[in-house]
């Protein structure tokens, strides 16, 4: 991958205001790869009882770590936008805990980009939740 093209899709994540007003911050991004880190934040509390970060800030991180790894995925030319996203919430992140999602565009065809991600916290082989999506692809 060109330092252009990571150099541009970090300045995109950066430059999000949802990503930024999160805290995102990109960890990692390879060739369709991507790691991005949430860092816990009381702010995010779904449940106040439990301190649980609500449901909806972590489909956005794997939203935008999904974008982020079509971004810089070597055969796509630009932008990208959500077609669609499952996420299967497998358990309730760890309070106190940074969240980090990792996904993959691990194929793309000329106008669509198809993912994987998982978001964990502190225990890598337990994640918080998984995704499969497609992503669109900018025409050349």
């Amino acid at each position: 991958m060109t330092v252009d093209k990571a150099t541009i899709t970090k300045q995109f994540i950066e430059v999000i205001p949802h990503a930024r007003a999160l805290g995102m911050k990109i960890t990692r991004l390879e060739d369709g790869l991507a790691e991005i880190a949430m860092p816990y934040d009381e702010a995010l509390i779904g449940d106040p009882e439990t301190g649980v970060i609500h449901g909806g800030a972590v489909s956005t991180l794997m939203d935008t770590c999904s974008g982020a790894a079509v971004m810089s995925h070597p055969n796509s030319p630009g932008g990208t936008a959500t077609i669609n996203l499952r996420i299967d919430y497998m358990r309730a992140a760890t309070p106190g805990q940074t969240i980090t999602a990792h996904a993959e565009c691990y194929h793309i065809t000329r106008n669509v980009a198809f993912i994987r991600a998982k978001a964990f916290d502190d225990d890598f082989e337990n994640p918080v939740a998984t995704a499969t999506g497609a992503f669109t692809v900018e025409a050349k």
